[in-house]
């Protein structure tokens, strides 16, 4: 990994422009495929093109994933495009290998082959309305952008949900992000809350080396081989971002994989959810009926929100706390498109987005007067 870090670091601060026409923020799956079509459109990476990412390496946030994730638990990960022209294929990737590394050796020669010059470790702060720009404040400097997309993701917000007593218990709680592996819960006893797939692969790390594990979740588990499953995801995911609405988690349109290894689970007894409890009390939680659950850990697998913060300057958010998107497009501000949000979120969406995203950026420009059809300079 040295390399890599090395490498990204070095392209960070102090190496970017004073204005550009379109800045990205983040190079995850969602902003390496808008990177990608905008650069075959004709913008040229590092002058017209600006793609900045806070992860110290390649990855996005596959690099902050647990050692023990391979690729065959997770939900698929979509090739990016174009990796075909390099002979690479997550189908074929090797499935023994932890996850994270997988993804980020295969991001670094991806950003590598077609020169996209993402600038890291740089944190984007703000987003402020300039008038006819944006101009996007950075820890490596300020710089002016005729457009900006948004490919944030969520793995920097975690979400955690407010229960009663949950600042007095007195044993360790940590959201997905934090976990690292098993053996630092060896003979303990773990509550797990979530309903989704991170939440059944840390059971599963766990069986057998936790004294004891219980899992709890808000709506009742579902195991299912749905094809369309992913297509309901994004449809209601769709609607919500076009009202302004907050986003629905992804896991509850589609369910949990029926795969042989979670119904083995779930037979055994392991994959058995309990419905939520009332109350965490110092040294454990308490359920509607009353009885106790003394436990040591409590991790929150409870899912992401967006990470939007460094767009509050340009007062985006709708009453019902949403942001109102449609078709990867800010409607308040037609200047910001949103790469990976809503319907895009996850591996379901985030490369569609990319080449959707990338025309309507190009459409803007040449609207604006700053480029041609021809993708040159106008």
């Amino acid at each position: 990994m040295t390399d890599l870090v090395e490498r990204n670091e070095a392209t960070g601060a102090g190496t970017l422009p004073a204005s550009t026409d379109v800045v990205i923020i983040g190079a995850g799956q969602a902003g390496l495929s808008a990177a990608w079509h905008l650069r075959r459109l004709g913008l040229e990476p590092g002058t017209d093109l600006v793609v900045l990412d806070r992860g110290p390496a390649t990855g996005g946030a596959w690099q902050f994933r647990w050692e023990s994730l391979r690729l065959d638990d997770a939900h698929k990960v979509d090739d990016l495009p174009g990796m075909r022209e390099m002979g690479l294929s997550f189908a074929t990737a090797d499935v023994e290998r932890p996850a994270r590394d997988v993804v980020r050796e295969y991001y670094d020669r991806y950003e590598r082959f077609f020169d996209l010059r993402v600038a890291r470790p740089v944190h984007v702060t703000g987003v402020h309305d300039e008038g006819e720009g944006l101009s996007v404040t950075t820890t490596a400097g300020d710089i002016e952008a005729r457009v900006v997309v948004n490919a944030s993701g969520t793995w920097a917000r975690p979400f955690r949900p407010h229960m009663p007593g949950i600042a007095d218990f007195r044993g360790r709680q940590l959201s997905t992000p934090e976990y690292r592996e098993a053996a630092e819960f060896s003979g303990r006893r773990v509550l797990v809350v979530g309903g989704g797939t991170s939440a059944v692969g840390f059971l599963r790390e766990l069986e057998g080396v936790a004294a004891e594990t219980i899992w709890v979740t808000r709506r009742p588990v579902t195991f299912v081989n749905d094809p369309k499953g992913g297509v309901k995801a994004v449809r209601a995911a769709d609607e919500a971002a076009r009202s302004g609405r907050p986003l629905p988690s992804i896991i509850s349109g589609t369910g949990l994989p029926a795969t042989p290894a979670n119904l083995a689970a779930r037979d055994r007894g392991l994959l058995v959810a309990r419905p939520m409890f009332s109350v965490i009390e110092p040294d454990g939680v308490r359920w509607e009926d009353g009885s106790f659950e003394r436990v040591d850990a409590i991790i929150w697998a409870t899912g992401f929100r967006a990470e939007l913060s460094h767009l509050a300057p340009l007062r985006l958010r709708e009453p019902g706390g949403g942001m109102w998107v449609r078709d990867g497009r800010s409607v308040r501000d037609p200047r910001l498109f949103m790469a990976g949000y809503g319907p895009q979120a996850s591996t379901i969406g985030a490369n569609r987005a990319g080449r959707a995203v990338a025309r309507q950026v190009m459409a803007e420009l040449e609207r604006s007067g700053v480029r041609t059809s021809a993708g040159r300079a106008g």
